[in-house]
């Protein structure tokens, strides 16, 4: 008899999660995921500001080598000229795509390089990371108006106006 009464219990014992475990799983996951995404989302920002400044320092390297070179030619005092296969502005790297791509070793795969002014005499470039699409994204992250100010995420080569003087890198990253 002990043993039937024994199996009669076996029986009635069920398997698995109730609905109370279940929902308390589920919530648990739930704080988990809210407080991971926003982590998630700041290293990405964080990322970004670290590739400007990365970009700055490239930049800055390059123009200090471009210099050299050119000191060594003899054309650092020059408006414009050659050291190093760079086209130069006063001995340093010239505000164009294809002096700061020759210099820095900079890709047009990853990044974008808007020009302003004349090469040579009052010539800037905005570099700004390719992740930003300005024909998808009209947030005040890429437009025109925010692109070289502390609203916008890109770093700006400003070459110089005169011997002597040096090259102005400038790094906004608020927007990153």
């Amino acid at each position: 008899m002990k043993q039937r009464a024994m199996k009669g219990l076996a029986m009635n014992k069920q398997s698995g999660f109730t609905l109370i475990e279940l929902v308390i799983v589920i919530i648990i996951l739930g704080i988990l995921a809210a407080t991971a995404v926003p982590k998630f989302i700041d290293i990405q920002a964080d990322a970004q500001q670290a590739a400007m400044k990365g970009v700055k320092g490239a930049l800055e390297g390059a123009a200090s080598i471009t210099y050299s070179k050119a000191a060594l030619d003899g054309v650092q005092a020059d408006s414009t000229g050659t050291a190093n296969g760079v086209l130069t502005a006063w001995g340093y790297p010239q505000a164009t795509a294809t002096a700061l791509l020759e210099a820095a070793g900079l890709s047009t795969t990853d990044w974008d390089f808007t020009a302003s002014g004349t090469p040579g005499t009052d010539g800037a470039v905005i570099i700004i990371p390719l992740s930003y699409d300005d024909s998808a994204d009209t947030s005040a992250k890429y437009t025109e108006a925010v692109k070289a100010t502390t609203a916008g995420c890109n770093v700006t080569y400003t070459e110089p106006t005169a011997a002597g003087s040096r090259p102005t890198i400038k790094t906004y990253t608020d927007g990153c």
